[in-house]
């Protein structure tokens, strides 16, 4: 069944015409103040150099204040918010993601927690495919092998178990081009055709997470149009708020982006787009069936029995505080790159090494190399040494192991193979001494064998 807007279920009025646009244009003549921005995040830890706002996000202030009046509404009187106020909320947080992604309708959005329910719903329908005798048997989905681990999971979970077969494509790291990551994705999708199978589905980040990368997606979505992939779903987890987004342009039937990691939306909140020729042809639905089962993906998701539907319900106000800075998100997305790369330049200068990818291949995020000083050898290690600079330090920051492949001389700085990263990012509420904080910290290991001993223990 195709939903609609004006359909009451879906925060419509049989009297009202199509939702209002909402303007993604900043409106204020004066920009936000230092003093402002800092009371906005005052909840952080002032003793934690945060420099990872790729894992969590971050929610200011006054959007967790408008997260806890919806909340209080819902308390104060369920049965009047369940039949009068929530489903017109949620149609007022679609109508700002549609005018910022440049969706052609608003029943192309669908609100639902995270990229990881997003994957489910897309993957679930591949997999039933599968299983009823649609798809033949090892015919393939294609993904990237830096793919979200919950994604990979996932196909294991719908996919593979129901007779479908997957191909990673290795990319190249560190990475200098697009050139680079565009012939590997060709050569994956040779792979994929070999022996008369059929890709039904491609799996691509629009920037990947570990290492962190911004895959030139337009690019590859045309490229599986013209091999005939049968479906395609773009992963931009870290997206929306770091990269113009533009749906029509990108091309892909399924895109979904997180709003609590770079649009400062509570968790957990993202945005499923599917084009509405995908939504018609495809067999979508919310993994959580309710009594709204049928009525199309949209009012599914808006709907998926007794819970908090707040952090759906401030996408408005978030788009409120980023329109209080400077040129708005576009704004804020140009600043936030500018000062990453610099910060990421500082850095590798000062610990004399390099970063993972060229400064046109970041957002808001950057790799940043580890002297290799620090012996990391392991993904064990990794994670080792990013508790130890957050417990020993106050510096929050993932570490990435990058083992070297058979034949491979890898990245060296003065003494010896480069094999872990550090992923920083910036967001509004960075400072500069957060990465003097981390540059320090690491000059002292990696100088200091006796501490380095402590967490690699031999």
């Amino acid at each position: 069944m195709q939903e609609n807007s004006k359909d009451a279920r879906n925060g419509g009025d049989s009297l009202s015409t199509t939702p209002t646009q909402v303007s993604k244009k900043p409106r204020v003549s004066f920009s936000i103040t230092e003093h402002e921005i800092h009371n906005e995040f005052s909840h952080h830890n002032p003793n934690v150099a945060r420099i990872n706002n790729g894992s969590f996000g971050s929610c200011p202030g006054s959007v967790l204040a408008a997260q806890k009046n919806w909340q209080l509404q819902f308390l104060q009187q369920p049965d009047d918010f369940y039949f009068n106020t929530l489903r017109k909320g949620i149609l007022h947080s679609r109508t700002v993601i549609k005018d910022l992604i440049n969706a052609d309708d608003i029943d192309e959005i669908s609100l639902v927690d995270n990229a990881t329910t997003a994957a489910a719903i897309v993957l679930q329908q591949i997999g039933r495919a599968f299983a009823e005798g649609n798809f033949a048997k090892n015919d393939t989905v294609l993904m990237l092998h830096c793919a979200y681990q919950a994604v990979k999971k996932s196909i294991q979970a719908y996919v593979t178990r129901a007779g479908g077969s997957v191909i990673e494509i290795q990319l190249p790291f560190p990475v200098t081009s697009n050139e680079e990551i565009i012939s590997e994705f060709k050569r994956g999708i040779e792979k994929g055709k070999s022996n008369g199978k059929k890709i039904r589905l491609a799996i691509i980040d629009h920037i990947t997470s570990m290492p962190c990368v911004v895959i030139p997606v337009k690019e590859l979505v045309k490229i599986c149009r013209e091999e005939g992939v049968d479906q395609v779903f773009v992963d931009a987890a870290h997206a929306i708020g770091s990269v113009e987004i533009n749906v029509k342009e990108i091309g892909a039937d399924f895109y979904v982006s997180n709003l609590h990691k770079w649009f400062f939306c509570p968790p957990s909140v993202a945005f499923l787009y599917c084009k509405k020729a995908a939504s018609s042809k495809f067999d979508v639905h919310h993994p959580v069936v309710s009594h709204e089962y049928g009525n199309g993906l949209p009012i599914e998701s808006a709907w998926i029995g007794t819970r908090d539907y707040s952090s759906q319900l401030v996408v408005p106000a978030a788009l409120e505080f980023v329109n209080r800075f400077e040129d708005g998100i576009q704004g804020i997305m140009k600043r936030n790159h500018e000062e990453v790369v610099k910060m990421g330049k500082m850095l590798a200068e000062s610990w004399g090494t390099n970063l993972g990818s060229s400064p046109e291949m970041c957002a808001g995020m950057i790799m940043v190399g580890l002297p290799s000083r620090l012996r990391v050898s392991s993904e064990d290690d990794a994670l080792r040494l990013r508790s130890h600079l957050r417990e020993c330090h106050g510096v929050e920051v993932p570490i990435h192991y990058q083992g070297l492949k058979d034949g491979e001389e890898g990245v060296k700085d003065k003494d010896g193979v480069i094999t872990a990263y550090a992923r920083i990012s910036h967001q509004v509420y960075n400072k500069s001494e957060d990465y003097c904080k981390l540059r320090d910290a690491v000059n002292r290991l990696s100088e200091n064998l006796l501490i380095r001993k402590t967490f690699y223990p031999e």
